[in-house]
């Protein structure tokens, strides 16, 4: 029999379902332990949990009162750190060290940082003269949008179910969490820290399952979901956004991207390799912000190429519970498959392979597991399809460029347009480049630098809405008018 059980977190208890899925290691692929699926049913009784917590003691709480209870929750978190990261490793098969300084750190400062928003973000004012020669003033107050469905990725488990959970809470919503059927641990572990921290039962809800005919269909068409949240594929954002169209529910959504990353000949060749090294092989290049496409001037783009693939020779990929192992596994062996048609098809493309290219060597013990090379690819024309499509893996395109004009038409040339990175030491590029790409984040001689106080998105295909700081209210909250006669 499996270790463990995870079973669905509502009205602050633990529900079983008859059904029940695998949950595996990417590392390994050994069975981590049995999922419970939710039907119509538990659903239902989530969103219904939800929708009296908010007639309830979550509903009649001061802000002051409820943002205790969010830093308290982020307390727990933090003390039951190194639960968190183990079963975030297990799920994802991420190193240890990328896990414990980033996901779980970040996963707690979500509660932080929208707490301490909620307390401090004032509304508007205005006097106006009426007609009769009197006045009136008329004042903004902000109310819960009402129950959230929060349907989550597995390739940031934590850190992106809070970025929605924390602000959500904080503006006096409730939640119903469907984590990602590839990694439910800490969702699951969350529930517990909910109860723990005092959280009213009904507030934050789990449902597990699959997406088609399973809890993700159910959870997004349920009529009493008063807003839908969504971070992942661009094909699942368009069945979400139909289904939340019955009965005009907003959604906002983060979807996919085939983001460029452009290197100029003036750039710190140094920092560039480095940074983009990160974009691209951090987290086995499983992140919606990461780079899948590098265009370099051609004066420095032999040696760059070069020292790139010098890069990718130095990824140590093995156990990520390895202290010295840089990169883990992909999130599973289907997944792993769907890279490897890339890479046969950028072969057929008449690409030249720079370093990669197919399966990982390592040590028998792990030989089951989901492993995968980082990869590079040069001599691609813009119209193939490993060139235009996003792949979700650790590899990338290397293509030259000439001038500022063309490598911006490059880079725009996608129905994506998430994020983008500009290497360069000449301020005026970086500055039109910022203006001039077609994203919703650019970085300039930086990469995944995130201020939670800003505005978070995509462009294009890439996703509609805008999260953090004060922009995160705008979804969460229905802002009202109110009107006094004097």
């Amino acid at each position: 029999m499996p270790a463990k059980e995870f079973r669905h977190f509502i009205n602050g208890e633990w529900v079983s379902s008859t059904r029940t899925f695998e949950n595996r290691n990417p590392a390994d692929n050994s069975l981590i332990g049995l999922v419970h699926e939710a039907g119509k049913a538990e659903v239902d009784a989530a969103v219904r949990a939800a929708q009296a917590a908010l007639k309830g003691p979550w509903g009649s709480m001061t802000v002051a009162q409820r943002t205790a209870l969010l830093h308290k929750v982020a307390e727990g978190i933090e003390r039951r750190h190194e639960e968190f990261v183990a079963a975030e490793v297990a799920d994802t098969g991420k190193p240890r060290a990328l896990a414990g300084h980033l996901d779980i750190p970040r996963g707690a400062a979500n509660f932080k940082v929208f707490a301490d928003l909620i307390k401090n973000v004032p509304t508007e004012s205005f006097v106006m003269d009426t007609p009769d020669g009197g006045k009136a003033v008329n004042y903004s107050v902000r109310a819960p949008r009402g129950v959230i469905a929060v349907v989550c990725p597995w390739n940031l488990p934590l850190l992106l179910m809070t970025w929605k959970v924390g602000p959500a809470l904080a503006c006096g919503n409730t939640v119903v969490v469907k984590p990602s059927e590839e990694t439910p641990a800490t969702a699951t572990l969350l529930a517990e820290v909910m109860n723990e921290a005092g959280v009213p039962p009904g507030v934050y809800n789990v449902v597990h399952g699959f997406g088609g005919d399973s809890a993700g269909a159910f959870l997004t068409a349920h009529p009493e979901v008063n807003g839908v949240t969504f971070t992942g594929e661009t094909g699942t954002g368009e069945i979400i956004m139909k289904a939340a169209a019955k009965g005009i529910r907003p959604v906002s959504l983060e979807l996919g991207g085939k983001n460029a990353g452009i290197v100029f000949a003036d750039a710190d060749l140094e920092k560039a390799v480095k940074g983009l090294g990160r974009a691209v092989f951090e987290n086995s290049g499983q992140v919606c912000l990461g780079t899948e496409r590098i265009y370099v001037q051609r004066p420095l783009f032999e040696r760059f190429v070069a020292a790139f693939k010098a890069h990718a020779e130095g990824i140590k990929v093995g156990d990520p519970n390895q202290h010295d192992s840089t990169m883990g596994p992909v999130i599973s062996l289907g997944h792993r498959e769907k890279i490897l048609s890339y890479c046969r098809q950028a072969v057929a493309d008449g690409a030249t392979v720079v370093h990669g290219g197919g399966i990982a060597q390592v040590p028998d013990h792990l030989a089951e597991g989901a492993w995968f090379e980082p990869t590079i690819w040069t001599g691609l024309a813009e119209t193939s399809a490993v060139v235009r499509e996003e792949i979700f893996g650790p590899v990338c395109h290397i293509a030259p460029f000439d001038t500022e004009e063309e490598v911006v038409r490059l880079a725009n040339d996608t129905p994506y347009g998430l994020a983008a990175s500009v290497w360069t030491s000449n301020l005026q590029v970086a500055h039109r480049l910022g203006s001039a790409l077609d994203v919703g984040v650019c970085w300039i001689n930086s990469w995944f630098l995130r201020d939670l106080r800003t505005a978070f998105g995509g462009a294009k295909q890439s996703g509609i809405g805008r999260e953090g700081g004060v922009h995160s209210l705008e979804f969460y909250t229905e802002l009202r008018n109110v009107c006094v006669r004097l």
